[in-house]
């Protein structure tokens, strides 16, 4: 059994499997999820797990250059923003409309739905190299 990190086998294994400008998608419980993009359902119910708490463990496993995000977060969930700033640090930041964000959902390698219930809780993070 794998002594610490991400348990879940699919997470793991998509984070071996990333190379250099891949994406990833963490959502919200509402984002649809396009044809042709792997899902990996980790909701249990409203609010489990949380956005963050799925962001962090993440990121803590993932070399990430760059986050795309939603414009709206701005004005519709601050609080989230704030959180998100506090984890991804000086990584690059891009704002796109919401309707942008989910057409370039549609290039992720995969896309982990948590069980957030929080308007805009939705981040594609692009994968860096470790050289």
């Amino acid at each position: 059994m794998k002594k610490n990190g991400i348990l879940n086998s699919e997470i793991s294994k998509l984070l071996s499997d990333l190379g250099h400008t891949d994406q990833i998608t963490i959502a919200d419980a509402g984002l649809p999820v396009p044809d042709g993009v792997k899902k990996i359902d980790l909701a249990l119910k409203l609010g489990t797990p949380s956005f963050i708490e799925v962001l962090e463990e993440v990121l803590k496993d993932m070399a990430v250059e760059k986050v795309i995000l939603a414009e709206e977060i701005k004005v519709d969930n601050e609080s989230q923003l704030d959180a998100i700033h506090q984890l991804v640090g000086t990584n690059e930041v891009e704002f796109v409309s919401h309707e942008a964000f989910k057409k370039q959902s549609g290039q992720s390698k995969a896309i982990i739905r948590t069980g957030e219930a929080t308007p805009f809780s939705n981040i594609i993070l692009q994968s860096n190299v470790i050289f």
